[in-house]
Parts: C-alpha cells; sequence; structure tokens
C-alpha cells in the first residue's frame, strides 16, 4: 500500500529492526504531527522542546529516540547496580506508569531493564528492582527518586539521556527545587541529551527549558488542535436534577462499556458513583482521596475492562492513556478551560475519534465563555431528547441470605427464634433461660423453674 500524501511514516524515520518490530506490534504506522517534527531532529541528538499536551504521541516520539539511541551505542562491561542510563521525571504517579507500560511495549524486542520509582508504594521492593540487575531506563516522580539519590540507592552521574515530562504540571504542584536538584545531580547539559516538554508556554517553563537544554528544536502543537480536531464536542442543556437521568441513559442506551466520567469535587465523584451502583452499573472512583494502591488498581482494572464507569475528578485528567475509550463525560464543567481540553483529551487520542458530552446546568454554563475562547470555537448546546430524561426506578437491593442462622425472624432466611407465649393468669413468673436462649433449663420432674416467691 502506498504511504498517504504528507504523512511520516516510522519506516521512514531509519530506525532499528526492534524498534520497528514493536511499533508494528503495537499497530502505529504514520507519525502523529508532534512525531513527525521533533524525531528526526532528536534520533540525531539534539535536545528539543515539545510543548504538547497528553494524547498527542509525545510519549512515544521520546521513548523511540530512547530506544534507538542505545541500541545504537551499546555499553561494553559491567554497570554498577542504580546507574541508569535514562532518567525521566514526570510528576505524577499515574503518568510515571503509563509512561514505563509504553516504554516496555516499546522496548518488548530489546534487552533493557525499566524500573518505575515513585511514592505510595513498597520502597523496599522498588529498591530491590534498582539493585537486582544494572537498570537502563528509570521513569521517577521527583520525590522518591530523591529518596533513592540521598540513601545512594541510585547514582545519576551516568545519565545520557534526561526527559522532563510536564514541566508545566511539576511547577504547579510545586516540584521544582526537587527537579533542579536532580537535574544538576546529572552530567552537564553538554554532555547528555535533553528532552523538556509542557503542555503550556509560561516564562517560568521557557526559563527553566533555557536553563537546562542546549540549543533546542523546538515544536509546539497547539491545544485547540487536540480538542476540536479529534473529538466532537456535545453540550446538552440540563438542570442539575436532570444530569444523572441524561448520564444513566448516555450509558445504557448506547450501550457504552468503558466511560471516564468527570466531576469538580470528591464528594461528588461518590454521590454519583453510589447512585450508578444502586442501579448496577458497575463502576469505580479514583480521586485524591483513594489509597495509591486502589487508585493503581482501579485503573488498571479500568483499562483491562472490568469497570464500566470511572468517576473521577481531575487527578485523572492529564497524563492517562487508555485504549479503545471512544465517550467522556464531564458531568460538572471544569472552573479552567484548560482542564477542559486535559479532560476530553481522553479519548480522541493519538489522532482517533472520539465523543466528549458535556452537561451545562444553571450553574455549569458560566463557564463555557471562557472555554470557548480558549479553544477557539463556539460550542452549541442542545437540549437532549426527552426519553434521555427518562429514568427507570432503582432496583430493589437483594438481601443478604441468612439462612439457618438463629436469631432471625421468619422471612429473612431462618426458621427464627420461636415466640412462647405469657403463662396464664398474665402476671406469672417469668422463666429462666440459658446463656444461649433456646429452651429453658429443667428441672425435677421436668417443670419449669420459678422463681420463688419473696
Amino acid at each position: 500500500m502506498p504511504p498517504e500524501p504528507g504523512k511520516t511514516r516510522f519506516h521512514d524515520l531509519d530506525l532499528p529492526d526492534p524498534v520497528l518490530h514493536a511499533v508494528a506490534d503495537v499497530g502505529f504506522q504514520y507519525c502523529t504531527p508532534i512525531q513527525a517534527e521533533i524525531m528526526p531532529a532528536t534520533l540525531k541528538g539534539r535536545d528539543a522542546f515539545g510543548r504538547a499536551q497528553t494524547g498527542t504521541g509525545k510519549t512515544a516520539a521520546f521513548l523511540i529516540t530512547v530506544l534507538t539511541r542505545m541500541l545504537a551505542n551499546p555499553l561494553k562491561g559491567k554497570r554498577p547496580p542504580g546507574t541508569p542510563r535514562v532518567l525521566i521525571i514526570a510528576p505524577t504517579r499515574e503518568l510515571v506508569l503509563q509512561i514505563a507500560d509504553e516504554a516496555h511495549l516499546l522496548a518488548a524486542h530489546c534487552h533493557f531493564t525499566i524500573v518505575s520509582v515513585f511514592g505510595g508504594m513498597d520502597y523496599e521492593k522498588q529498591r530491590r528492582q534498582l539493585h537486582g540487575r544494572p537498570v537502563d531506563i528509570v521513569v521517577a516522580t521527583p520525590g522518591r527518586l530523591l529518596d533513592f539519590k540521598r540513601r545512594r540507592d541510585l547514582d545519576l552521574k551516568r545519565v545520557e539521556m534526561l526527559i522532563l515530562d510536564e514541566a508545566d504540571r511539576m511547577l504547579d504542584m510545586g516540584f521544582i527545587p526537587d527537579v533542579r536538584q536532580i537535574v544538576y545531580s546529572t552530567p552537564h547539559k553538554d554532555k547528555r541529551q535533553t528532552l523538556f516538554f509542557s503542555a503550556t508556554l509560561t516564562p517560568d517553563v521557557t526559563r527553566l527549558s533555557a536553563s537546562w537544554t542546549r540549543d533546542p528544536v523546538s515544536v509546539e502543537i497547539e491545544p485547540e488542535q487536540v480538542a476540536v480536531d479529534t473529538v466532537n464536542q456535545v453540550v446538552y442543556i440540563v438542570t442539575t436534577d436532570e444530569k444523572f437521568a441524561l448520564t444513566y441513559n448516555i450509558i445504557t442506551r448506547k450501550n457504552l462499556q468503558r466511560v471516564l466520567v468527570f466531576c469538580n469535587r470528591r464528594d461528588e465523584t461518590r454521590r454519583l458513583a453510589e447512585t450508578l451502583d444502586r442501579y448496577r452499573i458497575n463502576c469505580a472512583v479514583l480521586s485524591g482521596e483513594v489509597p495509591q494502591k486502589k487508585r493503581i488498581r482501579t485503573l488498571e482494572q479500568f483499562k483491562a475492562g472490568k469497570i464500566r464507569v470511572l468517576v473521577a475528578t481531575d487527578v485523572a485528567g492529564r497524563g492517562i492513556h487508555i485504549e479503545d475509550m471512544d465517550y467522556v463525560v464531564n458531568f460538572t464543567l471544569p472552573r479552567d478551560p484548560e482542564d477542559y481540553v486535559h479532560r476530553i483529551g481522553r479519548t480522541g487520542r493519538a489522532g482517533a475519534a472520539g465523543t466528549s458530552i458535556s452537561f451545562a446546568c444553571e450553574e455549569d454554563s458560566f463557564y463555557l465563555p471562557a472555554i470557548e475562547e480558549f479553544i477557539g470555537r463556539p460550542l452549541h448546546c442542545i437540549p437532549p431528547e426527552d426519553h434521555y430524561l427518562e429514568l427507570p426506578p432503582a432496583p430493589r437491593r437483594r438481601k443478604p441470605s441468612s439462612q439457618g442462622k438463629p436469631g432471625h425472624g421468619p422471612g429473612r432466611g431462618g426458621q427464627g427464634r420461636r415466640r412462647r407465649r405469657p403463662s396464664q393468669g398474665g402476671g406469672g413468673p417469668k422463666r429462666q433461660y440459658g446463656k444461649r436462649g433456646g429452651r429453658p433449663k429443667r428441672s425435677g420432674a421436668g417443670k419449669p423453674r420459678r422463681t420463688p416467691p419473696a
């Protein structure tokens, strides 16, 4: 099949066979815009600055560069443990895991060791991975990486490539002092290749890029291109009370099997998930209050299709790559227009088509003008069809079975404790029961023991 005009094939980039094999395995054929623009320079060893959202293919762009460089320059002899050749820094654990997963896919036909380093998990387990055999690529969050460095479990003096992903997010989260300490622990920028990525361009980002890179090639992919070109954006005019019915009917009538629903607050995610569960829709919550191990497990189950609906705050708005997710729902519109782009960017990734559905209620509609200005196009609001606002009664919860258990009344699964009639006369003495309840203790000729008169 002849190549499509105007598109760059991975085959045209003179990549090594193990990388091309892995690229073909994951189904990549043509480069995304940022890959086509940045990789010819980075594959030659040049530093680069990329302004791009997640979902544009930048992760694959820098990982293919990393693998190609290491294959072209194999190291001879033994290396001490904890001395990576490549260091990739990302602001969140979720993004670290995503990058590491993609690195394992693209390195499937190479023999490189990839280790993820992040907080909230077993420190000793990660330490054993660093010291088990010579490590080639470390993907890390700044805090945990510094912990390993201070304890001398990591030596960054042999880093050949340094990648900083989502630098603007690291600025927002206050990580830059830690990142600066890490960067200065690696070889001088003249002796390493540095790739620097950010979703936004601010004076602080520009200054950091100039400080840590050397004459970088600059590639910018505008947010509007990501939001407008690949995602069908639908906005429904609803009241607050109609939101759940519309959400339920969108999921059930369209038979959606994997949906990401965004809310602004943690309590909103809990309430929505509880209501969906009452309607027997398999769902889970992803927010900052969920423990880290559970968040990782939830994401893995969602990616594997074991969870149908994931109700999330903006903790999942960046850096989460989920294959074949066609729908994103904004149950509440974000206050920050940039968060809107990040949310809908969970679908329509790397050029694939996707759909975002947003609800504009009495309060949320006030945020639409800022979103429209940010993405550079109007959002047409439409009322939903009437049958999409009809909500069936919630299914009755099944009562837990207690068959055979004593102490439960009739109709609840056991035969229950048999009630005894009071003695005739109404004021007779009370029977004394043993510790286990059941039958009264008997004495003599089988008559119940009676309380002696006062």
